[in-house]
């Protein structure tokens, strides 16, 4: 499942990291950080670990984990790790497969957080490589874009402007993208009819499939 997420972040946290990144982060190499392959095909700068980066982190890891949507469609156990990354003009990431285990832990999910508006840049969409054909997203500043790890991707080259993004990793507590759907789908028919009087009666056997396939199909 690829979701779309508009607003993952509050406005003034977005102001926050995008004014760091102008005015107090450093941005290094990108091809320091990643794997045999990706380091060939990888051209981007990432910012450099600090005390600002980190606080960076720690705000952008708890507004997305207690984010409704975020919750509904990772089952986050919790985010593994997480990159700041500039592309200025000329720059790009090739198609490439995110690495299985980072910090000891397995990535299940991968998202992108846009920090600019698509106008301020051309180039720069993040393609994924889909069963049908290869989708393009590009999406507004604040959003971000939750997928599987499992999935090849690339950014298309940046052409003018610059292109911020976080890009992380979630460790889910369900292992399996196929049971994830299946329990999104059960949040969104509750959601849906949670309200309604005349559906009071299905509510409870709903809540109680999504416990039950919850204790199945989860691992602490």
């Amino acid at each position: 499942m690829i979701l779309p997420i508009g607003n993952a972040i509050s406005p003034a946290l977005l102001q926050e990291i995008t004014s760091k990144s102008q005015q107090e982060l450093e941005f290094a190499d990108g091809r320091k950080t990643a794997g045999w392959h990706a380091r060939q095909v990888k051209n981007n700068r990432q910012a450099s670990n600090s005390p600002a980066l980190k606080a960076v982190f720690e705000q952008v890891s708890k507004a997305l984990l207690a984010h409704e949507l975020v919750q509904a469609a990772a089952r986050p156990r919790h985010i593994v790790s997480l990159i700041l990354s500039r592309y200025g003009k000329g720059m790009s990431y090739g198609s490439h497969v995110d690495d299985a285990m980072m910090n000891g832990a397995r990535t299940d999910l991968s998202f992108t957080l846009f920090l600019n508006e698509p106008a301020e840049y051309e180039g720069g969409e993040l393609i994924i490589d889909d069963a049908a054909a290869e989708r393009p997203f590009k999406l507004s500043a604040g959003s971000m874009l939750l997928y599987p790890s499992n999935t090849l991707h690339r950014v298309k080259e940046v052409s003018s402007g610059e292109r911020l993004v976080i890009v992380g990793w979630i460790r889910s507590l369900i292992r399996d993208p196929g049971q994830r759907e299946v329990l999104f789908d059960l949040d969104r028919t509750i959601a849906a009819i949670r309200n309604k009087p005349e559906s009071a009666e299905l509510l409870p056997l709903l809540l109680k499939s999504r416990s039950n396939l919850m204790r199945m199909w989860m691992e602490d």
